[in-house]
């Protein structure tokens, strides 16, 4: 796309899919393979493989190299520089900092950063729970003449972030202006490896950019029942490097919230957004103990309280599941084959929205990408960035008029934090309410935000009675003519 080429430049990269490449060969998640696309990619898109090989051999070793690494390392002696995320921890005991590389199963007991080393870097490293970026390896190896003995440790000997873009968060609003919310929504698709032109109406494209919601605002709770193959795992496991998705075996409130034997966060912490995949096979442990823990945090929007243990996260929770054709139907029972912790109405009243899967087409060569389109990098940036914007939600909050009497608290917070999140991924062009356009935005953020929500309130009917009654029905929303209104 020739407009995209010229108004977005250097945040443009040429992704083919659709051919099996030495990129896709390396398994890379999207914003690195997209570094890696606009690093070794000429002006028309062509990818040089002879030095994308060569550079993946010296910096992209897979966890099968790992103890030739380390034989580098420890007998050679010699400094290693691998491309990969990295986590630190500081000891509040000792104040001993270490780091772990998960991709290498290198954790911390086995590891150490020097303060000379940390004071370099400690700007970079303390960014997130993960960063990805070039690291260099050393070895201090064991000492026995001391008192207490050192045993040997892998040292972090200098870390080079990965950042390959600076983000102008006022440009991007801007710019939205010279598109069309039709050439906009190919735009986002694109930008998440999709093929616009392989969606068949609006309806998918839109149902599949719904996915982004919890990329883009702060503590937003979603639950997405789907056919396989539709590319949950792919645009919450690969898409940005803010999110995290987790799935399968156990998943305690430990892991989630707080590690009180460990005395370590969990995985709510550092992200954007925790999904939780294959709700159906996962073992939530003690049940009762978890649905109290995630009740309260999506009560409390994100505040954590574990045995003393007191924190806050902006990550919002999404549950992602396998349905069948026969249960694709909002107006019967969704969940009675989810685990027992979605079997109550208190959780299940907590998450805001309803994603419905089945509207978006199973995955095919005909949806993968294959042009010019946004680095997924850089977008997923935008998208992060635009999660502190609170102005979005002042314009939602004075141009939506609720105008049912004493309306359900839940239901209104849920449609209004939906379509502020709408507004910012549809249109982030927008400063001020006089700059909405009142059409589109019930179009295309209002309406869409009280169906996800009513499906919720669908369901809650079917398990909880009592949701049935007068005062929990959904709130008639409308727009204020007057956009000034409070």
């Amino acid at each position: 796309m020739d407009k995209l080429r010229e108004y977005f430049d250097e945040m443009v990269v040429y992704k083919d899919l659709k051919k099996s490449s030495a990129i896709s060969s390396l398994g890379l998640p999207s914003f690195l393979r997209d570094w890696l696309l606009k690093r070794f990619s000429d002006d028309d898109g062509e990818l040089d493989t002879e030095e994308l090989a060569d550079f993946a051999k010296s910096y992209l070793p897979s966890r099968e190299e790992w103890t030739q690494i380390k034989d580098r390392i420890i007998t050679d002696n010699e400094r290693v520089k691998i491309l990969t995320k990295i986590t630190v921890d500081i000891s509040i005991k000792t104040g001993e900092i270490t780091f772990e590389l998960p991709n290498f199963g290198l954790t911390n007991k086995e590891t150490m950063i020097d303060n000379d080393v940390w004071e370099t870097c400690r700007e970079d490293l303390v960014n997130g729970q993960e960063v990805w970026g070039v690291v260099e390896l050393g070895y201090r190896p064991p000492d026995e003449t001391v008192k207490p003995k050192l045993s040997g440790k892998i040292r972090l000997t200098n870390f080079t972030s990965f950042c390959p873009y600076s983000v102008d968060l006022d440009y991007y609003k801007d710019v939205r202006s010279e598109f069309t919310i039709s050439e906009w929504i190919d735009i986002l698709l694109g930008a998440i490896d999709y093929n616009a032109s392989g969606y068949k109406t609006e309806s998918q494209k839109l149902t599949m950019l719904t996915r982004l919601l919890p990329f883009i605002e702060k503590n937003l709770n979603l639950i997405e029942l789907a056919p396989k193959g539709t590319g949950k795992s792919y645009v919450f496991g690969r898409i940005g490097k803010y999110g995290m998705l987790t799935g399968g075996g156990m998943v305690t409130r430990a892991r989630m919230f707080y590690d009180m034997s460990k005395k370590t966060p969990g995985f709510v912490m550092g992200h954007d957004f925790v999904a939780i995949d294959e709700v159906k096979l996962v073992q939530f442990g003690n049940t009762d103990e978890m649905r109290s823990a995630l009740q309260e945090y999506m009560e409390n929007n994100g505040n954590i309280n574990v045995s003393g243990f007191e924190g806050h996260s902006d990550a919002g929770i999404v549950f992602l599941g396998n349905i069948d054709q026969e249960r694709m139907d909002e107006y019967q029972n969704m969940f009675s084959e989810l685990p027992a912790l979605f079997q109550e109405s208190a959780l299940l009243d907590r998450i805001h929205g309803f994603i419905k899967g089945w509207d978006i087409p199973a995955m095919s060569d005909d949806l993968k990408v294959s042009g010019w389109a946004l680095n997924s990098e850089y977008f997923c940036t935008i998208l992060h960035e635009l999660r502190n914007d609170v102005t979005y939600r002042t314009i939602v909050d004075q141009i939506v008029e609720v105008r049912s009497p004493n309306p359900y608290v839940r239901h209104t917070e849920a449609v209004k934090r939906i379509a502020t999140a709408f507004l910012k991924l549809l249109f982030p062009n927008v400063r001020c309410a006089q700059d909405v356009d009142l059409r589109e935005f019930n179009r295309y953020c209002l309406r869409p935000a009280v169906q996800m929500r009513s499906i919720i309130l669908k369901q809650l009917c079917m398990i909880d009675k009592s949701y049935k009654d007068a005062d929990r029905n959904m709130p008639e929303f409308a727009l204020r003519k007057d956009k000034n209104a409070n």
